[in-house]
């Protein structure tokens, strides 16, 4: 009797064939619509794409540090990571906040906490991206605050607000306000930046926690894509022209372990982007129709088990990346399945950022695997799954309705069951873990002090002795009125962190008019 043939699919389950002979009669040129090779003609010979190494831990002050150590090895833009506390928008010294402090990014409470985080780096100059979600707007606030402390123009600020709730409510559950309040806050700060800061993405749009959660890339292409198109239509009920503001949407995505499936990936939201754009919103832009996105290599792919097997993961994410056409990449870290990276951790992983944009050679020709059988036929298959996702989405009356419905969260936790039973089987092969085991060589980790805490309270209690506390709770209730209103809540936040109104009470202002979300199960 013949052995049964092994099938092989990737991650998402799209079947491989043995061979692939056809592929598209013209799939176009890097630059050109709809954009599928990438969205500059010449790509990385023209210029490389930003190294972003995403990092936070404890203080400001000691992330401030590690920021100028960044810079000066090389790193081409900053991305902050902030703690549980802040993501929460709690101010250090909640009661609900002990233990957490400084533990997974820096502790940011006021408008104090940002001068310190930027101190000495001219914001004028250095690209910023800012992970933070439900209390994104606050924290831009406060970013444009210091800007305009550094007499920087607005108009001269570069970078990208995270600021993508819907993804919270799919997958990573860190949310405040309840679905529509919150898409209000969002809508607000898109059109704050149409208005105001024409070079800053007020949003990226993040497939990275969705698949983190445990998607297919298949899913994590489909509801970032949507989640983006949910967007552009609160922005147009708002009364925003589409190309006023798409052009400054920008995505986030995650590269993993199959190198094709992901190259593929991101080609195929070129694509679906561009048709979408033209098609559904009919914007005349260019710009409008070229997706842009920053990716990060999977920090759910890292293993406790021998962590040096992760500088390879991590260099065959980056390259995937790279090849599939990102405009910023950050790499993972060795040690971040045990702890926040360590400086010999993340020296490592930004020089495999170097090494893969100086001695690869990758980034001689635009798309170079362009042409692929495999590849083109995977971007198709792939382009095709997703959209049928995205065509169930509109008939359930959008992402909104669709979360509401549990969808997207279901579809996710099955695809998640799926991949830890084939690991837990044998079924697919994860080295160190389920194949070649061995014992673990001890590695260097970073140590967050629990000084930093009290640290962190300290300067707080000082900071609301010295403020002027009738200017903050003037500005307070100017804000709470706002929010009552359909008035964009920008700058009253604005007004609100300059009097040093501290992280918390803003949030808690908006908390008393727009209430709490707490999500319901879905079976």
């Amino acid at each position: 009797m013949k052995a049964a043939q092994r099938q092989f699919t990737t991650i998402s389950g799209v079947p491989i064939d043995p061979v692939y002979t056809e592929r598209p009669a013209d799939i176009g040129l890097p630059g050109e619509f709809p954009y599928t090779r990438g969205i500059h003609r010449d790509m990385y010979r023209g210029k490389l794409w930003t190294m972003r190494q995403f990092s936070g831990f404890a203080t400001p002050e000691e992330t401030n540090r590690r920021y100028h150590y960044l810079l000066q090895q090389g790193q081409t833009g900053l991305s902050v990571a902030f703690d549980l506390p802040t993501l929460m928008g709690y101010d250090a010294d909640h009661p609900m906040c002990e233990g957490e402090v400084g533990k997974c990014g820096a502790s940011v409470s006021s408008l104090e906490d940002m001068e310190i985080l930027f101190r000495g780096i001219p914001l004028g100059e250095v690209t910023v991206s800012m992970t933070i979600n439900s209390p994104a707007a606050v924290l831009w606030a406060m970013y444009l605050a210091v800007a305009g402390q550094q007499g920087v123009d607005f108009g001269r600020l570069s970078g990208t607000l995270q600021n993508d709730i819907l993804k919270e409510y799919i997958a990573q559950k860190e949310y405040i306000f309840p679905p529509k309040p919150s898409m209000r806050l969002v809508t607000d700060t898109i059109e704050f930046g149409a208005r105001h800061t024409p070079r800053f993405n007020p949003i990226s749009i993040s497939g990275y926690h969705i698949r983190e959660a445990g998607s297919t890339a298949v899913q994590e292409l489909a509801f970032t894509l949507r989640d983006g198109i949910e967007y552009v239509d609160w922005a147009l009920a708002r009364g925003l022209a589409i190309d006023d503001f798409a052009p400054r949407l920008s995505f986030f995505f995650n590269a993993h372990s199959d190198f094709f499936e992901e190259i593929a990936k991101y080609r195929a939201a070129r694509r679906i982007w561009a048709y979408c754009m033209r098609d559904r919103y009919a914007a005349k832009s260019d710009r409008s129709l070229k997706l842009r996105f920053h990716a990060q290599t999977a920090g759910c792919s890292l293993t406790w088990q021998q962590p040096n097997n992760n500088v390879v993961r991590t260099a065959l994410q980056a390259m995937a990346a790279v090849l599939g056409g990102a405009q910023s990449l950050h790499t993972n870290s060795l040690d971040e399945a045990y702890a926040l990276p360590s400086e010999h951790a993340v020296t490592i992983a930004l020089r495999t950022q170097q090494v893969l944009a100086y001695e690869s050679g990758v980034t001689a020709a635009p798309d170079p695997l362009g042409g692929s059988y495999f590849l083109e036929k995977l971007t198709t298959e792939t382009e095709e799954a997703a959209g049928r996702y995205i065509r169930r989405i509109d008939e359930m009356g959008g992402m909104v309705a669709a979360i509401e419905a549990g969808f997207p969260q279901t579809e996710i936790a099955a695809a998640s069951y799926r991949y830890q039973r084939e690991v837990e089987s044998g079924e697919r092969f994860i080295v160190g873990v389920n194949r070649f085991q061995s014992d673990d060589q001890p590695i260097e980790l970073l140590q967050i002090d629990e000084t930093s805490a009290a640290h962190q309270c300290a300067k707080l209690a000082a900071l609301r002795k010295r403020r002027d506390n009738g200017m903050v709770c003037r500005a307070l209730d100017a804000l709470r009125r706002a929010a009552e209103s359909t008035e964009n809540t920008m700058p009253f936040l604005l007004d609100a962190v300059r009097t040093y109104a501290t992280l918390g009470e803003i949030c808690d202002c908006l908390r008393s008019v727009f209430g709490t979300y707490q999500e319901t199960a879905h079976l």
